[in-house]
């Protein structure tokens, strides 16, 4: 072999060898899981997906604003739960700065506003401002989730506002599951009550309920949900980045994920499973042009370890 041969084989393959360390560090992907359910399920797809081709998910469960904050810190590389435009305020403070990456949409058609339970929307409560006409009924509360929450925010300063006539109102912030126990509590009551809803949801096949109107301002009439890195997490870990451009689901996807955990008392990652087994097709798209850790091809990896 020619010196000059021998030379170029040698780069070739130490650059190799240093792609395959740098993909080795990104062996480990951390994610940010705000105590959703929906987001529970994509992080438990990612998840299978990231197990079956030799990586480890890490899922902590943050807050959002502390998400975020991970995000801009390094100290999370992945949010699947960026939902717009209910989270405007927080996209302006770390993505629109640069500070945090927004990556593909991976959900689109959302809602995300007050909801009523069905008897409370045949009383005449269809729109934001129809709650004040029959405040006493509703102990002028409105049920949100956890503190720091962008639609909590969005609900508090609709209050300081005055909007609709709310300025007297309560926010009662809790997380997801104490919201929807106390809704549940309500409804054996028939008792009026007003709630932060949103699809996809299991509440939605659960609770006969309904979304009011006028809010839009600050939810928006439908929304959609974006993957969100730490910045330069793409060009890092450039295959890991690739099955984040790929993945995107669909309402249908996360409620049947959701009930089937709801229904038949498995974990998230058990129904996302269950899911792909029966939905193989869905695989081909998300693992198309991604590789395992060590560079083989993800697609039949991810289908044996099914």
């Amino acid at each position: 072999m020619k010196l000059s041969t021998m030379l170029v084989a040698g780069l070739i393959g130490l650059a190799g060898n240093g792609a395959m360390a740098d993909e080795q560090s990104c062996a480990t992907v951390k994610m940010a899981d705000p105590g959703w359910s929906d987001i529970a399920a994509t992080n438990a797809i990612t998840g299978v997906l990231l197990d079956g081709m030799g990586y480890k998910a890490k899922v902590d469960t943050l807050a959002v604003p502390i998400a975020y904050g991970g995000l801009k810190d390094g100290q999370v590389d992945v949010f699947l739960g960026n939902w717009m435009p209910a989270q405007q305020g927080f996209y302006d403070k770390f993505v629109k700065t640069g500070d945090v990456t927004q990556y593909n949409k991976n959900l689109e058609g959302t809602e995300f506003t007050l909801a009523v339970p069905d008897y409370v929307w045949d009383a005449g409560i269809h729109d934001f401002a129809d709650l004040q006409k029959q405040a006493d009924k509703f102990g002028k509360k409105i049920y949100g989730i956890g503190s720091g929450a962008p639609a909590n925010l969005s609900l508090q300063e609709i209050i300081k506002k005055n909007e609709f006539g709310l300025g007297d109102w309560k926010l009662v912030e809790s997380s997801e599951q104490a919201m929807l126990s106390e809704v549940s509590r309500a409804v054996k009551k028939k008792a009026f009550i007003t709630f932060l809803g949103w699809t996809p949801h299991p509440m939605n096949v659960q609770l006969k309920m309904h979304y009011l109107t006028g809010g839009e301002a600050y939810f928006g009439a439908s929304g959609s949900v974006y993957t969100l890195t730490r910045k330069g997490y793409a060009q890092a870990c450039p295959n890991v980045g690739k099955l984040l451009t790929n993945l995107s689901f669909t309402q249908e996807m996360e409620n049947g994920i959701m009930a089937e955990v709801v229904n038949k008392k498995i974990t998230n990652a058990d129904a996302a499973k269950a899911y792909m087994k029966a939905n193989p097709a869905v695989l081909e798209k998300w693992l198309d042009g991604v590789k395992t850790l060590d560079g083989q091809d993800a697609l039949a990896a991810v289908k044996a370890k099914l």
